[in-house]
């Protein structure tokens, strides 16, 4: 609960900074997280994502994109904002991007794509496919860490700069920081290229075969 409430205060402290403060007496408003709690089991977390109305995108999706595969996989991957085609379907990376994903999965390292576990940053469409803003980032990352804390996988592989950025809070560039293992105490980070990245550069193809090679390494 206590997690939630802060996580309310950072978002209304986002929107201060993005409407011009660089410090404000203004103190966030009474927040009511009494009828919200953070479960701790997975398809309770499902629900209770499927009902979240803590930012404007809750206004605008057609569907909640909370994430797919095995909950005990060893591998997940996270993008950073579903598209339209996952907006309507419900499913993570659906569509063409989804398809690129589908063979680095099963071609590359030989694994059946039920078999990981595949998530977004934030869970509903922003409109136009933009990337997310910090604010919505931060309001819906409480809802990933738990579906990683529940997960457990031993590897992590971001997809993108934005899917980076927000689980690591590190604004490097994908493509300098990519490849690199990254050691947490519960687990280890892989960036890579994002698929719709590789769909309109298809010569980054062979360094994200690199990175996968080197995932087949580390299990």
């Amino acid at each position: 609960m206590k997690n939630l409430h802060n996580a309310l205060q950072l978002k209304q402290l986002y929107l201060l900074k993005q409407l011009g403060y660089s410090y404000t007496d203004i103190m966030p408003s009474k927040l009511e997280t009494e009828s919200i709690e953070i479960p701790e089991d997975m398809i309770s977390l499902q629900k209770v994502v499927s009902g979240c109305h803590l930012c404007e995108l809750s206004k605008s999706r057609q569907q909640v994109v909370f994430g797919e595969g095995n909950e005990n996989a060893d591998i997940m991957f996270i993008g950073g904002a579903p598209s339209s085609t996952e907006d309507s379907t419900g499913k993570p990376f659906a569509g063409h991007a989804g398809e690129i994903l589908t063979k680095m999965i099963e071609n590359v390292l030989h694994i059946p794509r039920p078999q990981v576990y595949i998530a977004n940053i934030i869970k509903c469409k922003p409109a136009n496919n933009r990337a997310p803003e910090e604010s919505e980032a931060q309001t819906c990352r409480l809802f990933l860490q738990k579906q990683i804390e529940l997960i457990k996988p031993k590897i992590v592989v971001t997809l993108g700069d934005t899917a980076y950025l927000y689980l690591t809070n590190d604004n490097s560039p994908i493509s300098k920081i990519r490849g690199t293992v990254i050691q947490t105490d519960e687990y280890m980070i892989l960036p890579t290229f994002h698929p719709s990245y590789l769909l309109r550069n298809p010569s980054a193809k062979k360094e994200t075969f690199s990175d996968l090679l080197k995932i087949k390494e580390l299990l």
